[in-house]
């Protein structure tokens, strides 16, 4: 089965939380990786989204220790709009 993966930045204005019971996290710039699968037996190429993580703490804080949050696409979607935050830019 063929995998794809996408980076991007996700950005916070405000802290917000992932999912209902999640931890607050601190606003900020936040690496955000999708693992996709293609899809067989199709006449054209077409994949499945099968993880989205989210690396913890947000970009430029310093840290020793380095969380990767298994995340819905949903949660993210609604902490974005809660947030006001900007959706994943291409990286």
């Amino acid at each position: 089965m063929t995998n794809r993966s996408a980076d991007s930045v996700v950005t916070f204005k405000h802290p917000f939380a992932i999912g209902a019971h999640g931890p607050e996290l601190p606003a900020g710039a936040y690496r955000l990786s999708v693992e996709e699968e293609l899809i067989e037996g199709l006449s054209f190429a077409a994949f499945r989204q099968t993880s989205t993580t989210l690396e913890v703490p947000a970009i430029g804080v310093a840290s020793a220790i380095r969380q990767y949050l298994n995340i819905t696409r949903d949660d993210l979607d609604a902490a974005l709009d809660k947030n006001d935050g900007a959706g994943p830019d291409a990286s």
